[in-house]
């Protein structure tokens, strides 16, 4: 699925559906890192007097984070999420710094790469650093475990 320049429909790939979805757009996929998007709407669940919260910018690296390695569980010509279903977890805040809230309108444009990952059964147990910005400004810092797993229908 590795692609640069060319926008991938995210929806397909992560079980996440509105109001729960915090990534538009994906620019840019690889084994080990990843770029997304998002634009923060009116209607977001995770918005408190204007701002984008906390809870929403880390639940925006997850899913960021969860494409690097959730990419591996699919088909490598799959570009429509139709080879495999897949659930993540966040297992562990390792670390976060959030400098900054966005606001409503604002684009958030998340960097993540892949630290260390296990594999085992169907299992992926990984760590990840991601870096959110706004308008090159760096808002968000952080460290996240997550296990990522398929789900057998």
């Amino acid at each position: 699925m590795e692609r640069d320049g060319q926008k991938i429909d995210i929806r397909k790939f992560l079980p996440h559906r509105p109001p729960m979805l915090l990534v538009t757009d994906m620019p840019f996929v690889d084994s080990t890192s990843v770029i997304t998007e998002f634009n923060i709407q009116p209607h977001c669940i995770f918005l408190e007097n204007g701002y984008f919260t906390e809870a929403g910018l880390i639940e925006n690296a997850a899913q960021t984070c969860s494409a690097i390695v959730g990419q591996s569980f699919y088909d490598v010509k799959d570009f429509e999420g139709t080879s495999n279903d897949l659930i993540g977890y966040i297992s562990a805040i390792k670390k976060v710094r959030i400098y900054e809230l966005p606001k409503v309108h604002e684009v958030l444009v998340t960097k993540a790469q892949l630290l260390s990952r296990y594999d085992l059964n169907g299992v992926s147990i990984c760590t990840m650093s991601s870096s959110t910005f706004r308008n090159d400004d760096l808002i968000v810092d952080c460290t996240l475990n997550c296990l990522i797993k398929e789900v057998h229908v």
